[in-house]
């Protein structure tokens, strides 16, 4: 099912900032290098922007890679920016 995360067995979420403009191949390419992982494994990739308001999810599914992309309305998101953080 298109965008069905229930797929995912691990979600990793990047620590830091993420430019929003990277597409599909952006991200999966900082998944490679930056996190050294696989993004076509069964996991969820999450990302955020400076002003943590908006969220991307890259999620593979086999056959091609889901982009989920959320903006809230008001307030924003908590999260790790460092690993230490963690």
């Amino acid at each position: 099912m298109l965008g069905d995360i229930t797929v995912a067995q691990e979600i990793y979420i990047a620590c830091g900032y993420t430019d929003m403009r990277k597409s599909i191949d952006g991200l999966a390419a900082l998944v490679q290098e930056s996190m050294g992982l696989n993004p076509f494994g069964p996991a969820l990739y999450l990302f955020f922007r400076k002003r943590r308001d908006r969220i991307k999810a890259l999620l593979w599914e086999g056959d091609g890679f889901v982009l989920l992309y959320k903006r809230l309305k008001n307030g924003n998101y908590k999260w790790s920016r460092t690993e230490n953080e963690v």
